[in-house]
């Protein structure tokens, strides 16, 4: 036994696990994320004409994103194409390295209503320019293939999506502030990246899921409301040489952290915000919560978490929604439609969500970092079959 292993399903999603050396009576510790975040991807017939003039690059959205804080900055190509190498079709990775793009805003003269709320049309407002009249019909495919360093004719299909190229920065009167594009939910996913490699128990199989397409609904094969987690799980388990049983067994002491970025109160909109349930940016690891559902905590799991928290001095804030406003959803109840897992909702607090831009907590990574590689570490989930005993005494 033991080993470190990782698979990927549609190149966009990964599960890497770790597999321990001693496991007659093993459990599954899983740490999952996404990799997504909205944006806009670039249709099969990219190239608009606009009056002779210029040359636009036709995109739809992808998931929930702020659109007025697309313009006005400079933005590129990345994704993946399918190019022919002699008799095979091979994936590769695009990342057009310029800034080659930009969604221009329309002059406040020509739209003196702007700043009183403006509902954006994505096929009109949200299209990006890409040339001016040297432009030809067939450039931008052009460009890709330089990329590339392919012909053309070669690509025979893309997935290529819009990417801000507007760089991060620290900032605040104390360096407390980080500002990226897509801190959600690179920050968990960074995080769980560098706690799975460097936590290890080998009385478990450690597990780092990042899935694909959470920002529209996980729907997907390779999304967490897919098998991919389910798959994954079993075949590793078979690979152990265990019987069915023993997959039940594993399953039942086994413990998921979903962890995606959660709101901070904002400075401008308090009231926005539950009026004890909130929470601020450097504050340490949120725990999320909803009645409906659309979180998995519950005190079982919340106490789990928690506890591991107080263990390595991390701490912890708590948030719920206002009673009166609908949030959003994630991927721990998604991926226990398939694998029944205890499970927490977890993340780090930031502001400005979906924006192209956001904002967090400068101290918060490393708060969330400590607490993944503990709980990989110190074989704390394992006093979940304790706990089912009530036996609290041994957490506490």
């Amino acid at each position: 036994m033991g080993g470190k292993y990782f698979v990927t399903r549609n190149g966009s999603s990964i599960i890497a696990f770790h597999v321990g050396e001693k496991l007659d009576n093993y459990s599954f510790h899983v740490v999952a994320s996404h990799s997504d975040y909205p944006t806009f991807k670039i249709k099969e017939n990219a190239e608009i004409e606009v009056r002779g003039k210029y040359t636009q690059i036709n995109t739809e959205g992808y998931g929930g994103m702020i659109c007025s804080t697309w313009f006005d900055r400079p933005l590129s190509v990345a994704g993946r194409a399918l190019v022919k190498e002699g008799n095979a079709l091979v994936s590769k990775l695009v990342n057009v390295d310029k800034d080659l793009l930009m969604i221009p805003s329309v002059a406040i003269h020509m739209n003196r209503s702007v700043n009183d709320g403006f509902a954006y049309n994505k096929q009109i407002d949200m299209v990006p320019l890409f040339g001016g009249t040297e432009t030809k019909k067939g450039d931008f495919k052009k460009v890709i293939a330089d990329s590339l360093n392919v012909d053309v004719k070669d690509i025979y299909g893309s997935d290529l999506y819009l990417y801000s190229r507007v760089e991060p920065s620290i900032w605040g009167a104390n360096d407390e502030f980080i500002s990226s594009p897509h801190l959600d939910d690179m920050q968990c996913g960074f995080a769980s990246l560098k706690a799975f490699k460097e936590g290890y128990n080998e009385q478990n199989v450690n597990v780092l899921a990042c899935f694909d397409n959470e920002e529209v609904g996980s729907l997907t094969r390779q999304g967490a409301a897919g098998t991919f987690m389910l798959d994954v799980l079993k075949r590793i388990h078979l690979s152990l040489g265990k019987d069915e049983e023993d997959y039940y067994r594993a399953i039942a002491s086994s413990f998921m952290l979903s962890a995606d970025n959660a709101h901070a109160v904002h400075p401008n909109h308090p009231e926005k915000f539950d009026a004890e349930n909130y929470t601020k940016m450097n504050g340490g690891v949120v725990i999320k919560y909803n009645a409906n559902q659309k979180y998995t905590t519950d005190a079982f799991s919340r106490t789990i978490f928690e506890s591991l928290c107080k263990k390595v001095n991390v701490p912890v804030q708590h948030y719920a929604n206002r009673s009166d406003v609908a949030g959003g959803s994630t991927l721990g109840n998604l991926s226990n439609a398939h694998v029944s897992l205890h499970c927490v909702d977890v993340g780090l607090a930031q502001l400005a969500m979906h924006s192209s831009y956001e904002t967090g907590g400068s101290k918060d990574l490393a708060y969330l970092y400590e607490a993944l590689k503990y709980g990989q570490i110190l074989l704390f989930f394992r006093l979940l079959l304790d706990i089912e005993r009530k036996k609290w005494h041994n957490i506490l």
